[in-house]
């Protein structure tokens, strides 16, 4: 189902860093839209996003905060968090936890999500990572 998807998704693939599972989780030719604004096509693509992201965001967690599914569509609230540990949204490490909200489209054929659209409170998060202190 869509939400199993959803679910392995994020708890698997982001938060497990599992990205040998993406095939079993995206379709070959998946379009991802993440939360930084930027747009991949493919497994290797999204792998990349995932490889940056993680890389500057150190024990980076995406947080499921409600899940609305209907038929092979499903919308997400989300929470992403991580501490600042590499160069990010050109932005030099500050090694201070940050944490952004977020929303996902996703849609799915019966066994693989093949459009994910993702939206990122980067108002915020730039906020959070030009801060002085």
């Amino acid at each position: 189902s869509i939400r199993s998807l959803v679910h392995r998704f994020y708890e698997e693939i982001w938060n497990e860093q599992r990205l040998d599972l993406v095939p079993d989780v995206l379709a070959p030719a998946v379009k991802f839209r993440g939360s930084l604004g930027s747009t991949r096509v493919g497994h290797h693509e999204f792998c990349e996003y995932v490889r940056e992201v993680t890389g500057a965001l150190e024990h980076y967690r995406c947080t499921i905060e409600s899940l609305v599914v209907e038929n092979n569509t499903a919308a997400a609230r989300l929470t992403f968090t991580g501490i600042h540990v590499a160069r990010f949204l050109d932005r030099s490490p500050t090694g201070r936890q940050v944490s952004w909200a977020g929303a996902a489209f996703f849609h799915a054929t019966d066994t693989t999500i093949d459009d994910i659209w993702v939206l990122g409170d980067l108002v915020n998060l730039l906020a959070q990572l030009d801060d002085p202190r």
